[in-house]
């Protein structure tokens, strides 16, 4: 564990991260159903491809292959006593690949959900999420990730029990949640709720945002949310690669490398200083977003009208920010759909 992300946001004005971890394993032959995090034993040489596949096409930042690396996940599988073990094999391969690379790259813990509902409702307790947080949390740490990086979280109560197991840890860590409903997240979080939740944090994350969700429209305007509510931290950008298709039976994401090179610039103009691609989000898009954040001048901060134009509709007329009265009018015309970039 070092410092290396603190450093680097310190040096630099955007840190680009990479792109969907499913959606490249799934190509290299993950069946769907199967744990990803059994590959950090089984299939080492694919999950250093993976790892390094990033860093090639230009990412500062990679994640782990560790999403559903705590013990409630890995039951699924009869693998809830690996929790130690494959979460440090997937930051250890990753560090191997980060400290090859010639150039500063940091290695971040991938913390998913643990697919529990927390109590009162359902019956995953505070102290018990913590415990499997922070059980994933030594194990990333053992294999040498320099941060933890919670994600794709609803639940507030979940964030919080993470950033409680990464002070156990004695670990830096960013998180970001998932607004997929009306620019809430499954929970009813909205962009201003989570501005607020972390500032009141004892553990205060390295940055928060937003990742995964509908569309790239919709995670910036969650963005544009954040910015907002007077965010006090780096922000987080990190959207899917278009909206998922089936075709002959397979998951496609529509979002052209162009699209989504577009879409790393708009977010960095809403503010967020980490940038990066979700769900369907290949090596091919990060080589465009890279390209794009490294020779397009800043601008001005986009209008909403300015970012449909770019990516496509908005999913929902509301995203949580109506209270504000900066609710977008609903969109005629377009069906509230994404309008298809070809190459």
């Amino acid at each position: 564990m070092t410092d290396a992300l603190s450093k680097m946001l310190a040096e630099r004005d955007w840190i680009l991260t990479d792109g969907a971890t499913g959606t490249n394993l799934f190509n290299m032959g993950l069946a769907s159903g199967d744990a990803p995090e059994l590959w950090n034993v089984d299939e080492q040489d694919k999950i250093r491809t993976l790892y390094r596949n990033a860093v090639n096409a230009g990412s500062d930042l990679f994640l782990t292959n560790t999403f559903g690396g705590n013990a409630s996940r890995l039951k699924l599988h009869s693998a809830e006593n690996r929790v130690r073990e494959l979460n440090r094999l997937g930051a250890a391969l990753g560090r191997d690949v980060a400290d090859a690379a010639g150039r500063p790259v940091v290695v971040a813990g991938s913390v998913g959900p643990t697919g529990e509902i927390m109590a009162p409702i359902g019956a995953l307790t505070h102290e018990l999420a913590v415990e499997m947080f922070h059980e994933q949390a030594e194990g990333l740490k053992e294999g040498g990730a320099d941060v933890l990086w919670v994600e794709t979280i609803s639940a507030p109560e979940e964030y919080k029990a993470a950033a409680e197991a990464a002070a156990l840890a004695g670990m830096p860590w960013c998180g970001t949640m998932s607004f997929d409903t009306a620019g809430r997240t499954m929970m009813g979080v909205t962009s201003a709720a989570m501005v607020q939740m972390v500032g009141k944090l004892k553990s205060q994350p390295l940055a928060f945002g937003a990742n995964c969700g509908v569309g790239a429209s919709d995670l910036l305007r969650t963005v544009l949310g954040f910015a907002d509510a007077n965010a006090p931290l780096p922000l987080i950008a990190k959207g899917n690669a278009g909206i998922p298709k089936y075709h002959d039976g397979h998951i496609h994401y529509d979002g052209t490398p162009e699209l989504m090179a577009d879409y790393a610039v708009l977010a960095r103009d809403c503010g967020a200083t980490i940038i990066g691609g979700c769900c369907g989000t290949m090596p091919d898009h990060l080589r465009a977003m890279r390209h794009a954040l490294e020779t397009r001048d800043r601008g001005p901060r986009p209008t909403l009208e300015q970012i449909t134009a770019a990516l496509g509709g908005f999913s929902s007329a509301l995203d949580g920010t109506e209270a504000a009265g900066t609710a977008p009018e609903p969109r005629r015309g377009r069906g509230g759909g994404r309008r298809r970039r070809d190459a």
